[in-house]
């Protein structure tokens, strides 16, 4: 497994398969009910249509030091990221916000805008925070773009995307797709729970729902969560200030404090061959499906 030095080889699209939206992007627009929502939401005749993707990258990991280079198939994992997202329609503009040289110099070295972000931020979506205000340019939604999918659709991110615009009373939005019965007790897979509306209820690296024989249900249809999420910038400002909430710190899951402080978050279902990169043996099954499918 090797790492990144200074690739700068060409980008090169490979054929997607499209993610259908089964539901959650509603033909018009909600009416604005959430109170947090009422708080910072204004009135808007052009709403929330300027929309960036960034994609937070940090070399130090506890569970996967590097991870953001480590090469899959002969490009870096963060480089054919940014390739897909370059793919999106609805982003007008795509950015690397990283703490680290290394991943920078790699980024520049195939063709991304970096922008350099402080080591004190606790997360993704705090690194997120901290690129746009760099920018110094005005957007009305992020899209916080997980560096370890690889393989995630553009479709994916138009999706969340066009569900934030449709859903004024929720300020954050993601994906959920099928979960594999073998993926159930992993707890680097994120479980979801959807109320019928397309809100979400609930995150957990658990099972959730959880019956009462302890076992996979095969009848029952299981979420898994994709890490792609995009977030209202009025509440991305206000998000760092949250004080930590206690599901969020027993689950480890930074969108767990969005739910916890009672703001609406709007999921979408897609139809999607999960593959992210937890783990280093991760790498080879992801590079095995690629050459199976020739998505090399």
């Amino acid at each position: 497994m090797s790492i990144c030095s200074s690739s700068s080889s060409s980008s090169s699209s490979f054929s997607s398969t499209k993610a259908w939206i089964l539901h959650g992007i509603a033909v018009g627009a909600a009416v604005a009910g959430a109170l947090g929502a009422r708080a910072y939401l204004g009135r808007s005749s052009k709403f929330r249509t300027r929309v960036i993707g960034i994609i937070p990258a940090r070399f130090a990991s506890t569970r996967f030091q590097g991870k953001p280079l480590v090469q899959i198939l002969g490009k870096p994992m963060i480089q054919r990221t940014w390739e897909r997202a370059k793919l999106a329609e609805t982003l007008d503009q795509v950015v690397v916000a990283t703490d680290d040289e290394k991943i920078a110099e790699c980024c520049r070295g195939f063709g991304a805008e970096v922008i350099m972000t402080s080591e004190s931020c606790r997360n993704g979506t705090e690194r997120c925070n901290e690129a746009l205000q760099k920018l110094g340019k005005k957007y009305d939604i992020v899209v916080n773009i997980q560096g370890d999918e690889p393989l995630i659709e553009p479709e994916i991110i138009d999706g969340i995307v066009k569900a934030l615009q449709a859903a004024p009373d929720a300020v954050f939005s993601t994906a959920v797709t099928s979960l594999k019965p073998e993926d159930a007790f992993d707890p680097n897979r994120v479980k979801c729970v959807v109320d019928n509306h397309g809100y979400a209820i609930y995150f957990s690296r658990g099972l959730i729902p959880y019956n009462k024989s302890g076992k996979v249900n095969p009848q029952f249809p299981y979420l898994l969560h994709l890490g792609i999420q995009s977030y209202d910038t009025k509440f991305l400002k206000i998000y760092p200030e949250l004080t930590p909430t206690p599901l969020q710190l027993e689950e480890d899951l930074e969108q767990l404090k969005v739910l916890e402080n009672g703001y609406k978050m709007k999921v979408i279902k897609v139809d999607h061959e999960a593959h992210g990169v937890d783990t280093p043996d991760d790498v080879e099954k992801i590079e095995r499906f690629m050459r199976e499918r020739n998505l090399a």
